[in-house]
């Protein structure tokens, strides 16, 4: 069971340690890594020895954030996550389950973290770990510098989808002012994540809307990639991420589904909904998570079968009674 911390112990505990391990969720998006990368420049201002581990390449979009990699180089005191829900994001390939099972510290944001790490700063109110972790970082005695705004600034903004989406609160927009206030290149990081796509992410998406499909009364519709159009589109494993909002994009549709075939075989399955619909409630039913707009789970089987099961549940959130569609389960 985990024991549960406020902003000021859990930056007295990163204070009080030396050589800190990072973990960040594989597949990583912007704010596990815009976490990770912020948290190691901060530790490295206060002369502290640390490192930044995923089984995954950080995106190339990413390398702005400039984390030094893990490679074993040190015995970590402290093992420190950040923006990972369970430990089943983890991934389980090189140096990381040697560290992922004997996590000392989690900050996250997500509501339905299981408590895996021994301590934890969790605020599922918190639009991205980066809103949380700002208010960390600043109450370890760090001063926020332009490398550490950008990092944060960069979670902020993925998770909101560029302050559009229903997490974003006031308190969000005071971080980011905070952030901008810092140093935060805001223009060069927007147009960067939102307003350039590779020619990888062209070609994904390209493919995907060639297997656009609409099913329930066209209340929902999904698309999809099978892993030799994967390879085929050359797109960073980061870029897949934006496919997500396509679906969901179209007039009248409740519930957008992204099927991505895995390496292994598997389907990862992305749920995004309009604010009316509990895109975890689908989730959960399928053994995923995620929150209330965005939410997603892994299924194995065929491409048919897996479409059947999600679509499935998708019609009994739709139309389960109101009450329990709007509440987040």
């Amino acid at each position: 069971m985990t024991e549960p911390l406020n902003v000021e112990q859990a930056a007295a505990r990163l204070r009080e340690a030396d050589h800190v391990l990072i973990l960040c969720h594989k597949n990583p998006d912007g704010d596990t890594i815009g976490c990770g990368s912020a948290l190691y420049h901060a530790l490295t201002a206060m002369g502290k020895t640390a490192a930044v581990l995923c089984v995954d390449p950080v995106p190339r979009r990413l390398c702005y954030t400039r984390p030094r990699l893990f490679r074993g180089e040190f015995e970590p005191g402290l093992v420190v996550a950040v923006d990972v829900a369970g430990t089943q994001l983890f991934g389980d390939t090189g140096l990381m389950p040697s560290y992922s099972r004997r996590v000392d510290l989690c900050i996250d944001h997500h509501a339905g973290n299981n408590g895996y790490a021994q301590y934890t700063l969790l605020d599922p109110t918190a639009a991205a770990t980066a809103e949380l972790l700002c208010d960390v970082i600043e109450a370890m005695g760090v001063e926020l510098d332009t490398q550490m705004a950008d990092c944060l600034y960069t979670g902020l903004a993925t998770d909101t989808g560029c302050f559009r989406f229903s997490n974003t609160t006031a308190r969000t927009h005071r971080v980011a002012a905070r952030l901008m206030e810092a140093g935060a290149r805001v223009e060069e990081l927007n147009t960067l994540l939102f307003s350039t796509k590779t020619r990888g992410q062209m070609e994904a998406e390209r493919m995907a809307q060639s297997h656009l499909e609409y099913a329930l009364e066209d209340r929902c519709a999904l698309i999809w990639l099978s892993q030799d159009e994967i390879e085929a589109s050359q797109a960073d494993p980061a870029d897949l991420e934006e496919l997500t909002a396509l679906p969901i994009g179209i007039e009248g549709v409740r519930v957008g589904l992204t099927f991505r075939q895995q390496p292994s075989g598997s389907w990862r399955i992305s749920i995004r909904t309009t604010r009316d619909v509990n895109a975890v409630a689908i989730a959960r039913r399928l053994g995923g998570g995620g929150h209330l707009r965005a939410a997603g789970c892994e299924l194995l089987g065929t491409l048919d079968n897996v479409k059947s099961a999600v679509l499935t549940e998708v019609q009994a959130v739709l139309e389960a009674p109101e009450e329990t569609v709007c509440r987040e389960s």
